[in-house]
């Protein structure tokens, strides 16, 4: 069982009870990715039928070697384990029941049901190495963009094309941390450089690729947008270059602020690995509200 995939009734069984027993896609979709079945490999299949995205699941697990055969046994097993139909809209569920019977026969009679401990151990296993390769793949993804970022630094390039360039740069770095992040978009009356969800809220991004460092004007035009936003909405100023002390002074004199300032130098610790984007977007955060400081240098905390 270890060198093959499914016999070929039992995979036409398991499309069967997929396309009977789920009769909306997300339940569906839930139960695969609860069995293993990797989201993108799901979503490449997503606007097919059911009995189609069941059929692709398992030709493309197929191609995974051992554990993509893991998670076909997965997905038998799981499913065997089901007394009746998932999804209480099925309108046939007799029919529901009797594809479900008959694949609990197949796998039976040709033992392909994994003991219980013998599932949850390989799927650990399997688990573990999608982790592995997930940390793998950010890690290659954050080195990167510190190369991008070193080439932003030290190319010829304009302060719009370096603007441009931090736009991207910043989407790419929030999309790597599972950040949920908006690019850059236009609306009627301005044009917003990005928009993310943190922690519950709500932050607009002001990208500057400029070499002169932002003025107390630049700043306060970005918190006048965020003020106009909803009461919950805050914003994140992002610079390359260094910010002025006499400027961030201005934005602390007996004043709230719903903004928070990051700068070239903290974004290369970023990038470097000396501190991820949520610790520090979570340090930055705690010291605007518990000490009023909207520019908290991160080489303080985490330089190297």
């Amino acid at each position: 069982m270890a060198e093959r995939g499914l016999p070929f009734e039992i995979r036409e069984a398991v499309v069967q009870v997929c396309g009977r027993t789920f009769w909306l896609k997300d339940p569906l979709r839930v139960f695969l990715l609860g069995a293993g079945v990797p989201k993108p490999l799901y979503e490449r299949y997503a606007e097919e039928s059911k009995y189609k995205i069941a059929r692709h699941v398992l030709g493309e697990l197929d191609g995974m070697g051992e554990d993509g055969r893991a998670i076909q046994r997965r997905i038998v097993t799981e499913l065997c384990r089901l007394r009746t139909a998932p999804d209480d809209a099925v309108p046939d569920r007799d029919g529901a029941v009797r594809a479900l019977r008959y694949l609990k026969e197949l796998a039976t009679a040709q033992r392909l049901l994994a003991d219980q401990q013998r599932s949850e151990t390989e799927q650990r296993a399997l688990e573990a190495r999608q982790r592995q390769a997930a940390l793998a793949a950010r890690a290659q993804k954050m080195e990167q963009l510190c190369g991008v970022f070193a080439l932003m630094l030290n190319g010829r390039s304009d302060s719009q094309q370096r603007g441009y360039g931090l736009e991207d740069l910043l989407a790419e770095l929030f999309e790597v941390h599972d950040i949920p992040y908006r690019r850059a978009y236009r609306t009627v009356a301005e044009e917003v450089d990005g928009l993310f969800t943190f922690r519950g809220v709500d932050y607009l991004i002001e990208s500057r690729g400029r070499e002169a460092p932002p003025t107390e004007a630049d700043i306060g035009a970005f918190k006048n947008r965020v003020d106009k936003k909803l009461r919950s909405a805050r914003g994140l100023f992002v610079s390359i270059a260094t910010f002025r002390p006499d400027v961030v002074f201005e934005f602390t004199r007996g004043t709230t602020s719903n903004i928070v300032l990051l700068d070239g130098p903290d974004l290369s610790l970023i990038l470097d690995g000396h501190v991820s984007l949520v610790d520090a977007l979570d340090r930055k955060i705690q010291k605007a509200t518990e000490e009023g400081l909207i520019y908290f240098p991160l080489s303080q905390r985490f330089g190297p």
